[in-house]
């Protein structure tokens, strides 16, 4: 349980800077420093090797360099739970699982609907379908040591299979034209981890640099080069040499400080600078605004609700030891906290896609994220207060 106390410790504190750096994003976009926040995004940054050519403005290093790394610990994440953790236990995984199934679904019919007969808008339909398993955890941690552990491990597991989902639904339906030799690339470098997962080389050394060589294949392939981190992650050693600590292990520990509060937070700044000055009442009803917003608020609700009362009731899956339906109700809330992976969907979906749309999708992941964010804590609060006292 000292891993888990430590990992709950370190989520809240990323949280709390993700805030922070939204803050910042959103003063500097609407600031006189707002030249100098568009002229960084927009630094061209270029590595050249021979005719190897990899040049992208800043936002995109980030958005497709660091986000790797992110998606790489998610990657190492679920192959120990997978293997060891709470996912290694079909009779505790089974609620979370249909709880996060809900999560996805509800939401994304939700903007569907909403959204039904704009084509380009229908490109967004994944963006509510996200949980921000950081965010979500900042706001059980404001609650204190009235939240039952069980709870905060029943929110933790569904966000993990969440994350899952996300890279799934990234794999499928957000690639563009692909390259066959790029992807033949990638493809040898598997195969090249493979065989030293095979023979048991356990230096990390050999892994990451077949892992750069495949995320440069994967990000000229048109498949998105953030997959290239989970893959990667999936051919770390769990087990070390006798006497030696986990290699898996041990670079989720190196590396989760780096993620936690340096990579999710500037990803924030870059991320979340909406202008404000123009923004008017027929922003907020846009159907991409609206449809984000339900789906983050509303259609978690649903169907976080729905498929545990459902998972439950038919005796697939068991209510976590000391929860009641009202704090299950309140993480169903929380749920709702879309934003990292929700604005990281939405920049497939929209910017980096090229497509010209009249309406920022951030403006409805920041409004559906921060009502479910304030009506999951204050739900909570109350439904422990009159359990506690």
């Amino acid at each position: 349980m000292s891993y888990v106390k430590e990992f709950f410790r370190m989520e809240s504190a990323g949280g709390i800077l993700l805030i922070i750096a939204t803050l910042l994003a959103m003063f500097a976009e609407n600031s006189p420093l707002n030249p100098y926040y568009d002229a960084l995004l927009d630094t061209p940054v270029e590595v050249r090797i021979g005719e190897l050519e990899v040049a992208k403005p800043l936002l995109l290093w980030i958005n497709d360099g660091l986000m790797a790394i992110f998606f790489f610990l998610i990657g190492l994440e679920l192959k120990r739970e997978i293997l060891e953790g709470e996912l290694s236990d079909p009779s505790k995984i089974a609620l979370p699982v249909f709880a996060a199934i809900g999560g996805m679904a509800v939401p994304a019919a939700i903007y569907s609907v909403i959204n039904a007969g704009d084509e380009i808008a229908l490109r967004g339909w994944a963006i509510p379908s996200a949980t921000d398993i950081a965010f979500a955890l900042t706001i059980l941690s404001l609650l204190g040591s009235k939240v039952p552990t069980s709870l905060k491990l029943f929110l933790l597991t569904l966000a993990i299979v969440d994350d899952m989902g996300a890279i799934v639904i990234i794999a499928l339906f957000y690639t563009t034209d692909l390259s066959v030799t790029s992807l033949s690339v990638a493809a040898s470098c598997l195969i090249a981890l493979a065989l030293l997962n095979r023979f048991g080389v356990k230096e990390i050394a050999a892994y990451l640099l077949i892992g750069l060589i495949m995320w440069t294949a994967v990000l000229k392939s048109g498949v998105h080069a953030t997959l290239a981190g989970v893959l990667l992650a999936f051919f770390i050693p769990l087990h070390g040499r006798e006497g030696e600590p986990s290699p898996l292990r041990q670079m989720e520990h190196d590396l989760h400080p780096s993620v936690a509060f340096g990579i999710l937070p500037l990803f924030a700044f870059a991320n979340t600078g909406i202008p404000l000055s123009a923004l008017s009442w027929e922003d907020l009803l846009q159907p991409i605004t609206m449809g984000i917003a339900l789906g983050l608020f509303i259609g978690n609700q649903i169907g976080v609700m729905g498929m545990s009362w459902l998972a439950i009731k038919l005796r697939i899956a068991k209510m976590p030891s000391g929860v009641t339906w009202s704090e299950l109700y309140g993480v169903s809330m929380l749920c709702g906290i879309g934003f990292t992976m929700s604005l990281f969907l939405g920049s497939l979906a929209f910017e980096q896609g090229g497509l010209d749309i009249s309406v920022d999708e951030r403006l409805g992941i920041m409004l559906g994220s921060t009502i479910s964010a304030i009506c999951g804590y204050f739900w909570l609060r109350w439904r422990l207060s009159l359990k506690t006292g």
